[in-house]
């Protein structure tokens, strides 16, 4: 496997019954080229001891956060600027808490703050607790911060149960690593715009016109673009998400000021992502103190705002990519690929709001990807895996087009 040859994995390995598939999983790492790092918990030792980690790794197995303090390569910060990718397999559901919240009580622990790289993480646990909704709660923590999730398998348990909580097998997790580090070149050199969010349209000094979009979707591209090696700019309606790391965000409000982000960077720019759900229009004039009730109709003139994509598509170059969004409640795929043609874009992300795990505030989506040659249609996935096919997509056209160096 010629992506892992000389990758530094982090290994993570907490308190599970699964911790024994984690030895599995670390010979099978290092057969195949990678230099793994493996970071244990007390309790994960106390199921898998060092010397199997260290005798199929050949490598030191850490656990204390003060032992070694004379070697630097061997402190939390040290491992975590090495590492190209940390997976901490199995992730128990102290472990998942401790990173969700930011404490730092044992090596590993401490580690994960230092970490510069993409993380994953495995839970493996009785099932109950990972229904539980403390442990939900904690996995939406981390995946608004771009922490990959495992998802467990189901079956039967060691505890006596049957359910979903089994840590995957070895050869998946090896797939998933192989995958991630083979990405992380996919879009290296590359100047990516990606909006998110909703717009604002003021009608007054405390009244808007806007609409319940909650950003994910394009804080997820924005995400995956920038693991795949882009160098990301996000324009950034009102939302309460936090930055991806490693993202450049810029904030707007109205309609006009997100036209106004987007045109000013859009001239070295190599792809945009238009994920934005920005209003179509806005108020003709804007009052500028709080409108009082009188008891009477009022009416208010809209205006147009600007179609910032078809305004793209009518200013790009050859090569430049562009990616518009298409949200629809009928007709969705001959609404979106008119919309695709008559805008002068590459490819549009159509999703169906009258579809159950699709549209406004969801943490997954149903799309439709729609190119001139093609219509793809994707099953409900969670919106950073969405991201990522959206991504591979628009890698793969870009790589067909002869556009993409390195593709």
């Amino acid at each position: 496997m010629q992506e892992l040859e000389g990758k530094h994995i982090l290994l993570g390995v907490t308190g599970s019954i699964s911790a024994f598939k984690a030895i599995g999983l670390a010979s099978k790492l290092t057969q195949a080229g990678a230099l793994v790092d493996v970071v244990a918990t007390a309790n994960g030792l106390r199921l898998a001891p060092a010397a199997a980690f260290e005798a199929v790794t050949h490598r030191k197995c850490y656990i204390d956060t003060f032992a070694d303090t004379d070697d630097l390569s061997a402190n939390h910060v040290s491992i975590g600027a090495r590492s190209d990718l940390a997976l901490i397999a199995p992730c128990s559901a102290n472990m998942l808490a401790k990173i969700a919240h930011g404490i730092a009580d044992d090596k590993l622990s401490t580690t994960m703050l230092a970490v510069q790289c993409p993380v994953w993480v495995a839970p493996a646990m009785n099932c109950h607790m990972y229904g539980s909704a403390s442990v939900q709660e904690n996995l939406s923590i981390l995946r608004r911060r771009g922490v990959g999730i495992v998802e467990p398998d189901s079956g039967n348990l060691a505890c006596g149960y049957a359910g979903k909580g089994r840590m995957p097998e070895p050869d998946r997790l090896i797939d998933l690593c192989t995958n991630i580090l083979a990405r992380r070149n996919l879009l290296a050199g590359k100047r990516v715009i990606v909006t998110a969010g909703p717009t604002r349209e003021y009608i007054d000094a405390v009244r808007y016109i806007s609409n319940p979009s909650s950003g994910k979707m394009g804080y997820a591209c924005a995400r995956a673009a920038q693991l795949c090696g882009a160098s990301v700019e996000l324009v950034s309606g009102p939302t309460e998400l936090p930055t991806p790391a490693g993202v450049e965000r810029i904030d707007v409000v109205s309609a006009a000021d997100m036209a106004q982000a987007v045109f000013e960077r859009f001239d070295r720019a190599d792809i945009v992502i238009m994920s934005a759900a920005v209003a179509d229009y806005t108020p003709k004039s804007r009052c500028a103190h709080k409108m009082h009730k009188t008891g009477k109709e009022a009416q208010i003139d809209l205006v147009p705002t600007v179609d910032i994509l078809a305004e793209l598509g009518n200013r790009r170059r050859k090569d430049q990519f562009l990616c518009g969004f298409c949200m629809e409640t009928e007709n969705l795929v001959e609404r979106a690929k008119e919309k695709r043609s008559k805008k002068k874009v590459d490819l549009i992300v159509a999703n169906d709001l009258s579809r159950a795990g699709a549209g406004f505030g969801c943490n997954t989506n149903i799309v439709t990807l729609i190119t001139e040659a093609d219509v793809l249609s994707l099953d409900m996935a969670s919106k950073d895996d969405v991201a990522r096919r959206i991504i591979d997509m628009i890698a793969q056209m870009m790589g067909e087009c002869g556009d993409a160096d390195g593709f």
